[in-house]
């Protein structure tokens, strides 16, 4: 079997897009939206000897394999390969093709985390932020845009801008907190600083944030300081579990909460709890998964499971839940849960802005960050934004609030736009 006939016998004949081979053939349409370039037999013995998409990822992040084009359309190839799993036949064809050797796996890239200790340990979960968040800040803003602002904006008109979306996002949380001057905001998971600089500059408040990205910390103390904004804002390198000097009139956690782990979420909302005074809002802005897919990300045995390549090269020990799960947890902890919000359509849409931005600029985040991490970004939050509209992954607002003496202290038909 040649290596063409490998392609067709795994996806039909009726491709999306081209493959052109190391050996010199090519399949798929002409001129095609994309084309997929197996540029070595590397790129098969990393198929051969890792699971599901992780194979492909390593490929693709070392360079044995290439995409040219339209990164989504060769996504949809996952339509047509769900499990990107090889037929025994297939595996014998393709270890044919690669040749001897083909059996023994090639080392990993570079970028591959390896995380040592008990998982959601206090020094475990640093690492793994670090792994993610620590890579150049400067990439971040040439991907993230000027707001430097990494969860899923709010679009009022896809044709507005990344920048205006992401302030509609930051102004939705603080209306949703019903902050006012003066109050105590504590922001656990805070980049590099946007929410803290909005909820200051716009609705006066005295804003603590908490991360454990270090370059994370320092970028946004600098925001603060170059804002006219230090007196109102601090920001600290410290886990979440380790903040004390409550209370705080509102809590937000926006994109922070896909890394505290079923195992913590007890230890998490016990927390937040304790820090806010009766009548205190917490909103939790987290990423997670319709009920039908069962499991969390660490668990599941589909795309970018535990051995796979979100796992491996992004979001190491990274946790999603079924808002469900998420709701009752909240409320076991004695909080009301007051309103849910989805936004699965505006992260894709932000993720899409966040793919063209790195795109654009993909030289420099290359010189950078690395041509290996440029690769992993850009594979993951193209895949993201197709899990985000087909509805395999999900995005959701849950405001909750302390109760006092049985009163939730929330107007009777809130308004929140």
């Amino acid at each position: 079997m040649a290596l063409a006939d490998l392609v067709q016998d795994l996806l039909g004949t009726d491709l999306p897009v081209a493959f052109s081979l190391y050996d010199g053939s090519r399949v798929g349409p002409d001129p095609a939206p994309a084309t997929i370039v197996v540029d070595s037999p590397n790129a098969l013995r990393r198929i051969i000897t890792a699971p599901g998409e992780l194979g492909f990822g390593r490929a693709y992040v070392a360079g044995d394999l290439d995409v040219e084009g339209d990164i989504y359309a060769a996504l949809r190839l996952r339509d047509q390969l769900p499990e990107v799993k090889l037929r025994p036949r297939q595996y014998v064809a393709a270890l044919r093709l690669a040749g001897a050797g083909g059996l023994k796996p090639l080392p990993p890239p570079k970028e591959e985390a390896r995380l040592r200790g008990r998982r959601h340990s206090k020094a475990r979960d640093a690492a793994a932020v670090s792994h993610h968040y620590d890579v150049a800040n400067d990439f971040y803003r040439m991907v993230l845009g000027p707001s430097l602002t990494y969860s899923c904006a709010v679009w009022t008109d896809p044709a507005h801008s990344l920048e205006e979306a992401q302030a509609n996002k930051h102004e939705l949380i603080c209306r949703k907190l019903a902050l006012e001057p003066g109050m105590r905001l504590l922001d656990i998971g805070c980049g590099w600083g946007g929410m803290l600089l909005h909820a200051a500059e716009h609705h006066g408040v005295q804003a603590v944030g908490v991360t454990l990205s270090q370059r994370q910390a320092e970028l946004a103390e600098k925001r603060a300081a170059d804002a006219g904004l230090g007196d109102k804002i601090e920001v600290r390198y410290q886990d979440y579990r380790d903040v004390d000097d409550g209370p705080y009139d509102a809590i937000s956690s926006i994109g922070m909460f896909e890394h505290v782990g079923l195992s913590q979420l007890q230890v998490y909302f016990e927390r937040c709890f304790e820090l806010l005074p009766p009548g205190g809002r917490l909103l939790n802005h987290t990423i997670g998964r319709p009920a039908h897919m069962k499991g969390s990300t660490d668990d599941r045995q589909s795309r970018f499971d535990k051995r796979g390549f979100i796992n491996r090269y992004v979001f190491p020990d990274g946790e999603l839940h079924e808002m469900g799960t998420v709701v009752s947890a909240i409320q076991q902890e004695g909080f009301e849960a007051r309103h849910m919000e989805s936004l699965r359509e505006h992260y894709a849409l932000t993720l899409r802005r966040w793919v063209a931005n790195l795109e654009e600029n993909w030289d420099a985040c290359v010189a950078e960050a690395g041509v290996a991490r440029a690769r992993i970004w850009r594979l993951y939050m193209a895949a993201s934004a197709v899990n985000f509209e087909a509805n395999r992954t999900q995005v959701h607002h849950v405001l909750a609030v302390k109760p006092a003496d049985g009163r939730s202290a929330l107007p009777l038909r809130p308004r929140f736009e």
